[in-house]
């Protein structure tokens, strides 16, 4: 089991690593900067800082509030989450995937961790604001503006509904 413990704090440093470094690179060259296009403009890097959640939604609420939700609440939300890969059979569990795909849940819980911690940290840091820099499209259609921290979330959510998924169908045709 400390092998498993030891991967996921793996995958969680890494994680976050290379959330703050592409962070650190979207300051140091994009803040100032114009917005630079790539792929005939399905991928794009432009600045942005966003006091809000996904999309921007909260960033309107007040100072006070922001900090209440998206520091404190998300804190305990992320600390519940650190403290459910303890146990990672009975995370998985909770979240409706079998003890078998334990360690496929794990890890997936550990992207949503570590992007919570990269959005977190910036919020800490930079004054209740999340740096973004990515965003994808075609014509009219694009992405809001992200991050690698988001990219993690997503993909761990994705993992996890995926699993819980595969596990419902499992129960339901066997």
């Amino acid at each position: 089991m400390k092998l498993h413990r030891l991967t996921l704090l793996s995958l969680m440093v890494g994680s976050v690593g290379c959330d703050q470094a592409t962070k650190q690179l979207a300051i140091g060259h994009l803040k100032e900067g114009p917005t630079t296009s790539y792929l005939g403009d399905l991928f794009r890097l432009t600045y942005a800082e966003n006091s809000g959640a996904f999309l921007g939604l909260g960033g309107q609420l007040p100072s006070g509030v922001r900090t209440f939700i998206f520091v404190g609440l998300v804190s305990v939300m992320l600390a519940m989450m650190a403290w459910m890969l303890r146990r990672p059979e009975s995370a998985a569990r909770t979240m409706g995937v079998p003890a078998r795909a334990a360690g496929a849940a794990a890890v997936a819980l550990t992207l949503v961790l570590a992007g919570g911690v990269g959005n977190l940290i910036d919020r800490v840091a930079y004054g209740g604001v999340v740096v973004d820099f990515l965003n994808l499209g075609i014509g009219g259609l694009r992405t809001g503006i992200f991050n690698v921290a988001d990219l993690q979330i997503v993909a761990g959510i994705v993992m996890l509904a995926w699993l819980s998924l595969r596990h419902r169908e499992a129960a339901t045709s066997g």
